[in-house]
């Protein structure tokens, strides 16, 4: 079953701010801001927000490799392998 978002209107969160980060941090949610009935932005914790980031940058490094890819840019795996074999090794290629 999918979770439901947690929902304060931009008034509750101008009344009682700590109260919505101590939502936010026991709940480990994020808490959808609503503003004349419609959501307008959303609360996380800075935990939450910071793997969200990491998340997002790592998808953006695959999505480029495989740019890379399609582009025929990039190395050969073998040649990759042998080159880290020979490092642990404490050679050189």
């Amino acid at each position: 079953m999918a979770n439901v978002p947690d929902i304060i209107p931009i008034t509750d969160l101008r009344k009682d701010a700590a109260a919505a980060l101590k939502r936010v941090k026991s709940s480990r949610q994020p808490v959808v801001i609503t503003q004349r009935g419609r959501a307008a932005g959303v609360l996380l914790s800075l935990e939450a927000y910071e793997r969200n980031e990491q998340e997002r940058q790592l998808l953006h490094v695959l999505a480029r490799g495989e740019q890379d890819i399609k582009a025929g840019k990039g190395f050969d795996l073998d040649e990759v392998l042998a080159e880290a074999d020979a490092l642990l090794a404490g050679g050189s290629k």
